[in-house]
């Protein structure tokens, strides 16, 4: 008999929930879900022991409510994916059920981050200034270029809106201050 536990309404979602992967299938037969996590590094998954669900995006037919909250007891590193158990998941019934739900986490259960490292979250839409005071525009996006980082900055007080690639590497970047919500870069207007 497949089970997986009621979905707990009276959870409060968190302020500061992050969406930082996705559950792509059930991974044995004993209740695990195998996730795609979004990052890298995929700390975030396993320094909490919270995950909020929302379901699929795209919904499917016949499938059983989406819970509200898994509660972790065991992760795993599976490659380029995670493995996780939950008390809510009994079985492979009840994991494959939950296949596309995406995950959140609090931002407040991330690992914290080092001296100089930062989270794309907490960089997305910073305002960008140059040395000579000139506002950019906010930080839209973050590529991954294997590399480093690339800040995709968008002022859109220009007609039409003005977008911007700046390399997220100490030669461009002069201070990060996320508690003045600001990020201090040596490029030109012009670049």
């Amino acid at each position: 008999m497949s089970a997986l536990a009621p979905a707990d309404e009276h959870v409060a979602w968190p302020a500061d929930a992050v969406e930082v992967g996705r559950v792509i299938d059930a991974w044995g037969i004993k209740g695990w879900i195998k996730v795609q996590p979004y990052a890298t590094d995929p700390q975030a998954l396993f320094s909490s022991r919270r995950w909020f669900l929302q379901p699929p995006d795209v919904p499917r037919p016949a499938a059983r409510p989406t819970p509200r909250l898994l509660r972790i007891t065991a992760t795993r590193d599976h490659g380029d994916v995670v493995v996780a158990q939950a008390q809510e998941v009994s079985d492979r019934n009840a994991a494959e059920a939950l296949k596309g739900a995406r995950i959140f986490v609090s931002r407040a259960s991330f690992p914290t981050a080092g001296e100089g490292e930062y989270y794309w979250v907490d960089l997305l839409g910073l305002a960008v200034v140059n040395r000579q005071g000139e506002a950019l525009g906010r930080v839209a996006d973050l590529m991954d270029t294997g590399a480093h980082s690339v800040l995709r900055v968008v002022d859109d007080t220009t007609d039409p809106p003005t977008e911007r690639l700046i390399p997220f590497v100490a030669a461009y970047i002069d201070q990060v201050e996320t508690a003045a919500g600001r990020i201090l870069v040596d490029w030109g207007l012009d670049y």
